[in-house]
């Protein structure tokens, strides 16, 4: 398959999702070695006052994507100057949470979702709305299992290895990546926090937090606490209560940036990261669990992950709530990038996982051809 070819069925695929109510738009990016990067984008950044189309330009909510990119980034940098190393633990850098379950865990575990804390929970409920209260709720979490004992995805431990870093760092999240990571990278126009909808062509968000309703509404809390939506901030309610910014959420950006940051991970950047560095990272360090994670990000190995049958084994990922995607393959050398709006106006409840799975056979070229006919043939077709 040519360049030319994939790129038309990827901008096929994407044109057939959007007319089928899967999201407004779409940005892809890819890339793989011996090629030029490739991109397109299909349908509206907003569709009412007034609707806009995407662009390469478009600057979307990259929800959990904020997890690999920023926070696990900085941390390897702490790790790199010994600020952190990956056996400390959050009660010596939160003094807050000495002598509680919380205090016990070790970074680590929070990198590779295996710290036994819950999933997810509505720190801006719990703390009433007050940040100040928010050392009292990280003392009084309850861990579900024992650390290193399961893999199980938690927004609430990339938070509060968000926290640690502030305080190691002695910087606010978002000033630590601009100056860190951004600048370096050269990458200040493509990513970053709280965007200025006056300066940043954003895509458009939820209208309303109908998701986070309910799950609050389902522990027996008041939805009231839920921060209000504003322009420029993220989807994600504890990234809101947090000023935009957490370790779980908040970044914003391009396709374009998302796949030259997710380069510093497969030797393809600016060399801000070491092969070295990033070795943990991209690697699966829970073998025999539920899920096959490194530090940050997940492995292609994950059975039902979003990579597919199309990329290789050593590949590595993450999505994001809002519609969000990137995998990237370090040995041959391959990066795809698929930013969608889906949640906008309304969050649709729809997988994606069948439509990212379909973009990856279409934009990995001839090696689309060793894939299993399943894989090939689920989801959106393409002619």
């Amino acid at each position: 398959m040519t360049e030319a070819a994939d790129h038309g069925r990827v901008r096929d695929l994407l044109a057939r999702a959007v007319a089928a109510g899967w999201f407004p738009g779409a940005v892809a990016e890819w890339w793989r070695a011996g090629a030029n990067v490739s991109r397109c984008a299909e349908g509206q950044a907003e569709v009412v006052n007034p609707a806009r189309d995407v662009t390469a330009e478009t600057w979307f909510d990259l929800a959990s994507l904020t997890k690999p990119l920023v926070t696990t980034t900085l941390s390897l940098l702490a790790f790199r100057e010994s600020s952190l190393a990956p056996n400390t633990r959050v009660g010596e850098v939160l003094s807050e949470t000495a002598r509680s379950p919380v205090g016990e865990i070790e970074i680590h575990h929070l990198l590779t979702h295996t710290s036994g804390l819950p999933a997810w929970l509505p720190f801006y409920c719990l703390a009433e709305g007050r940040r100040t209260k928010l050392p009292q709720v990280l003392r009084q979490i309850e861990l579900q299992s024992r650390p290193g004992q399961r893999v199980v995805y938690s927004c609430v431990g990339f938070i509060i290895l968000g926290l640690m870093l502030e305080e190691v760092f002695a910087s606010d999240l978002d000033r630590l990546f601009y100056n860190r990571v951004l600048v370096p990278t050269g990458l200040e126009s493509e990513l970053g926090f709280n965007p200025d909808p006056a300066v940043r062509s954003l895509a458009g968000g939820a209208a309303r937090p109908l998701a986070e309703e309910r799950l609050v509404l389902d522990l027996g809390l008041d939805p009231k606490w839920i921060p209000a939506f504003t322009k420029g901030l993220p989807d994600d309610g504890n990234a809101r209560f947090l000023g935009g910014v957490a370790g779980n959420a908040g970044l914003f950006g391009t396709a374009r940036g998302v796949r030259r940051l997710t380069a510093e991970y497969c030797g393809g950047g600016t060399n801000l990261l070491s092969s070295e560095e990033v070795g943990p990272a991209v690697t699966s360090q829970t073998r025999g669990l539920e899920q096959e994670r490194g530090w940050g990000w997940q492995s292609a190995t994950s059975r039902g992950c979003s990579a597919g049958n199309s990329l290789p084994s050593t590949a590595f990922g993450h999505t994001g709530f809002t519609g969000v995607s990137v995998w990237a393959e370090p040995t041959a050398g391959g990066i795809w990038g698929l930013l969608t709006n889906r949640n906008h106006p309304g969050q649709r409840g729809i997988d994606l996982h069948p439509v990212r799975r379909r973009f990856h056979v279409l934009a990995t070229g001839p090696s689309a051809s060793s894939c299993r006919h399943a894989d090939i043939a689920e989801g959106l077709t393409t002619s």
